[in-house]
Formats: structure tokens, sequence, C-alpha cells
């Protein structure tokens, strides 16, 4: 683990001086929190939204609401609509940090020396995972944190705010979300140790983000309400695929070919 955690420290040191990965890590978390802030704002507090009532949602959301107010159903089906977006902060950051990972070191010639030490694969790609993986994960908590910080602030209704912490939003951004990011850093690993071209690396690995992005769209259009249900399958169907992606990304990095390969 302590060879592991030296790859993630050595990780760090040269990822972050990247301009590039700074202002993804930075800017994509602002973006996506203050989108909903925005929206909230301009629709004004609960008792500015007097008329509404859940009848003006949905059937299948409007089940959710409660006894929630017409006007707090209604913010509350407003900021409902980017939960799946705080999801996509955990995916969209590891991506741009692991791609550059192990085919920005090929091009800058450090791969080498570090596969010929007597670190495992193992503990090289969890090292590596480790340091893509923390700064997502901190930038969705953080993120997360924020906006219901700025909810208060707009003057989001008391049973607005409580649903906020509920076990649907904790379990999608405390649990589900480092579980995406972990998903996210392997396939980005996979990639890179293939490429020869960051920039190439990237654009495959974000294909990881279009699953996500067409459960976004079929909320949007109604075809799928996020609920605990949904949250709890779509958890454990990641954890699954975490754990054959693990063990494939560790069978598919070889490191004696990676360097005879990479002239």
């Amino acid at each position: 683990m302590n060879r592991a955690w030296a790859v993630t420290r050595k990780e760090w040191a040269e990822v972050f001086k990247n301009r590039f990965v700074i202002f993804t890590v930075a800017f994509m978390p602002l973006l996506l929190t203050a989108i909903p802030l925005i929206i909230l704002g301009a629709t004004g507090s609960a008792e500015e939204m007097t008329g509404l009532s859940s009848a003006d949602m949905p059937p299948s959301f409007a089940e959710l609401c409660g006894e929630m107010s017409g006007e707090e159903c209604a913010q509350y089906f407003i900021i409902s609509q980017f939960l799946l977006l705080f999801m996509l902060i955990p995916l969209a950051i590891p991506v741009t940090i692991a791609t550059y990972s192990v085919v920005g070191e090929k091009t800058t010639r450090t791969l080498e020396p570090v596969l010929a030490t007597p670190i495992t694969t193992g503990e090289f790609l969890a090292g590596k995972a480790l340091a893509a993986v923390l700064p997502a994960i901190a930038a969705t908590w953080a993120a997360f944190l924020v906006f219901v910080a700025g909810c208060v602030a707009l003057g989001a209704g008391p049973q607005l705010l409580d649903r906020l912490t509920e076990p649907q939003w904790l379990a999608a951004i405390f649990a589900v979300g480092p579980l995406l990011s972990l998903a996210a850093a392997n396939v980005a690993l996979m990639v890179s140790s293939r490429a020869n071209d960051p920039r190439v690396a990237e654009q495959i690995s974000m294909l990881v983000i279009l699953p996500l992005l067409g459960l976004f769209f079929a909320q949007i259009a109604g075809l799928a309400i996020i609920n605990l249900n949904l949250i709890l399958w779509m958890g454990a169907a990641v954890l699954a695929i975490d754990a054959g992606l693990i063990a494939f990304a560790v069978q598919l990095f070889q490191r004696e070919s990676i360097l005879t390969r990479w002239k």
C-alpha cells in the first residue's frame, strides 16, 4: 500500500502541473453546481410559486413529493433533474486525470523507470486510480455541500431541504458517486495503457459518461424517474462492474509489452 500511495503522490505532483487538469477539476463542479442554483433562483422561493400543485408534476414524480406543498414539490422537481449531473462529476474528472496518467508518462519518458522498480502491477494501477478518484470524490462532495448551502441561501422550503438529505441523494452522492469514479478511472487507465496520444485516450474514455447522460435525458423526457430503488440498483451494478474492471485492468496492463512496444 505504501508503494501505491507513493505512485499517487507522484501522480499528483505531475498531473496538477497541467493547467487543463486543474481547470477541469475546478470548473466542472462549479458549473454543475451553479446551473441548478441559477434555475432555482430564477423560479423564486416556494412562496413565489403559489398556484402550483403536485398535479402539475408527472404522476410518478408526484408520489415522491409526499406531504410537500405544491410549491415545494415544484421546486423539488426542478432540482431533482440535476441529481444525475452531480453524479457526472465523479465520472468526468477521473477520465481527465487517468487518461494522461499512463500515456502522458510515455511521452515524457518517465514511465519506464517506474515499471522497472519492484512495484507490482496491482500496486501501480491502484496508485494511479487513487490519484484520479480522490480529487473527483472531494470535488463532488464539496460541490454538493455548496449546492445545499446555496439552496438554503435562496430560501428553499424546509421540506425541500429535508429531501436533499434523504437516502436517495446521500446514496447517490456519497456511495454511488465514488463507485462511478472508480469505474471511470479504470476504464481510462486501460485506454491510456493502449493509446499513444493523451487526447485520443481522453476522447475514447469519455464514452464512459454516455450511459449516465442517456439516463439524464430520459429523466428530462419523463421516461425515467430517479428514486432510491434505481439508485441502489445502479450502485449494485456499478460495484459488480468495478470488480470486473479492476481484475481486467491488471490482466490487460502488460508492463513488459508496453516497454518494448512504445518507441
